[in-house]
């Protein structure tokens, strides 16, 4: 789960959340539970049902803790901050290292934007500078603002897929306001040929690309994106556990468990087919 495009895309890495607090790890004074901020409705990463792959995460730390596992569910995600000030939960299980909303931990897993094409079309693309990405006529989807939106902007590609960008947010503006957009649309959009190819972030991919009917290519895109100024677009990126700043003592506790238990998220990561990068 991004005022800049690339701001906003922080924001939606940001959005992909959850975690917190330890009894026998904490200060005596700390609450006994780990007060997870979560989407409601924000698969992969979580949901109310806890079938995201966040939600696994929590549960291996609140086991870890020996805490129980409490949530607060958010619908959107522009409230977030002020939800973490009033005390309504305590700890992003995902977000941007520099996220200046929240203390952070050490990163705990790295990962990147892939592109989603479908196999039989053998389109063989794997960084923003290839010539097919400049014509007219090929389709490619990606997030509202996102940095796939902002290469669209650095192509002039923008205005060619912007039926598209209305289409999948019901025609609804995006502009200071939160619009959900199921990533599974886009893998979907790729299988019955709408798009020639998507590109995701590969977390909000990987189960969709798995369960596709259709055989799908899932392929990282290379880091290599620039503006037309030459400031780089990154596409590959940390994630790191986020803490209330209200809470600054969690980060070390948070920081043992990912020592203690990294083997077993990593596991949680692989079983949902994200592919890991080195953390950087």
């Amino acid at each position: 789960m991004f005022p800049e495009v690339e701001k906003n895309r922080r924001t939606w890495l940001s959005i992909c959340l959850s975690v917190t607090l330890s009894v026998f790890a904490f200060p005596a004074h700390a609450a006994s539970a780990l007060n997870i901020c979560a989407g409601k409705s924000e698969l992969p990463f979580s949901n109310d049902q806890k079938q995201g792959f966040e939600n696994k995460i929590a549960a291996v730390i609140g086991k870890s803790l020996n805490v129980p596992v409490n949530y607060f569910w958010w619908t959107n995600p522009l409230t977030l901050q002020k939800d973490m000030e009033e005390g309504k939960c305590d700890v992003l299980i995902g977000t941007d290292p520099s996220d200046p909303r929240v203390l952070t931990t050490k990163p705990y897993y790295s990962s990147g934007y892939v592109f989603i094409t479908r196999k039989d079309r053998e389109i063989d693309i794997t960084s923003w500078d290839h010539p097919y990405l400049k014509e007219k006529n090929f389709r490619i989807g990606v997030m509202p603002d996102s940095p796939g939106k902002n290469m669209l902007l650095q192509i002039n590609r923008f205005d060619d897929m912007f039926d598209y960008f209305t289409e999948i947010q019901n025609f609804q503006s995006t502009r200071n306001r939160y619009v959900h957009v199921e990533p599974s649309r886009l893998v979907n959009d790729v299988s019955n040929m709408h798009l020639h190819m998507a590109m995701l972030w590969a977390p909000e991919a990987a189960r969709y690309v798995r369960a596709s009917e259709v055989p799908l290519n899932m392929v990282m895109v290379e880091d290599t994106a620039k503006k037309t100024n030459g400031e780089k677009i990154p596409m590959h990126y940390n994630v790191a556990m986020g803490v209330s700043k209200q809470h600054p003592e969690l980060v070390e506790t948070l920081n043992r468990v990912i020592d203690t238990q990294g083997a077993e998220i990593t596991a949680i990561l692989k079983d949902e087919g994200i592919p890991l990068l080195n953390i950087n």
